[in-house]
């Protein structure tokens, strides 16, 4: 697995684990709702532009 591939997965295990959903690290994650996984990515999303700002200053 490529460095920025295993980021972007332990971004998203962290973005999983800070809204409550139970993400499975490997394996099928398919009984989850839309809503929760909308929840993850909107959660990364927000992390991602935060270390933005961050960086730009």
């Amino acid at each position: 697995m490529s460095k920025n591939k295993a980021n972007l997965s332990n971004m998203k295990m962290q973005a999983a684990n800070e809204v409550g959903v139970p993400l499975k690290d490997k394996g099928y994650n398919g009984d989850l709702t839309a809503k929760q996984v909308g929840s993850v990515g909107g959660q990364m999303v927000k992390k991602m532009i935060e270390s933005y700002e961050n960086s730009a200053q």
